[in-house]
């Protein structure tokens, strides 16, 4: 929790917390990228700047979008832009839940603060330049699990999970 707001995280890893390589993603998976629309939708979404910029289209539509830099000078079209996490989630809307949409350092700093996590486990190892943080389960409770196998739709066999941190 953050400026006593909930955050969720939500993010798709590889096998060794590959998120990202030369800022691009590492796989498109149909179901995975229909997920993210669903979870997202209506919402507030939370990104840095480079994370911003490799979207192929610019603000994500239907979300709120706040861009996370600290060049003052730059003003993204249908984006909210903000110096810090903190002044990310001050931004966002009060009535809408809060996603945290990446990159490796956004994730860093919203990780040990974060109320739930939306993960998708990428059962395969890629080449990367970014990474998750280490992911400690025993800090989590499961609240759900869905397996998906290698199909015509989605290249590589995945999971998606709903974790909730547990109250210290």
């Amino acid at each position: 929790m953050i400026n006593n707001r909930e955050i969720n995280i939500i993010v798709a890893v590889g096998n060794n917390n590959e998120i990202g390589y030369k800022n691009n993603l590492l796989w498109r998976i149909s179901d995975d990228l229909k997920r993210f629309k669903n979870l997202t939708t209506g919402n507030n979404i939370i990104m840095g700047r480079k994370t911003y910029e490799s979207l192929p289209k610019g603000a994500l539509p239907n979300r709120k979008n706040i861009v996370i830099t600290h060049n003052t000078e730059l003003n993204y079209e249908n984006c909210i832009m903000a110096n810090s996490l903190q002044e990310a989630i001050e931004k966002a809307d009060l009535d809408k839940s809060i996603f945290i949409i990446g990159g490796e350092r956004v994730y860093k700093d919203a990780y040990k603060e974060c109320d739930y996590l939306y993960l998708t486990k990428v059962y395969e190892n890629f080449k990367a330049d970014a990474f998750f943080p280490k992911i400690d389960f025993s800090e989590w409770n499961v609240i759900e699990t869905e397996k998906i196998a290698k199909s015509d739709k989605n290249e590589f066999a995945h999971e998606f999970f709903k974790l909730k941190r547990k109250q210290s």
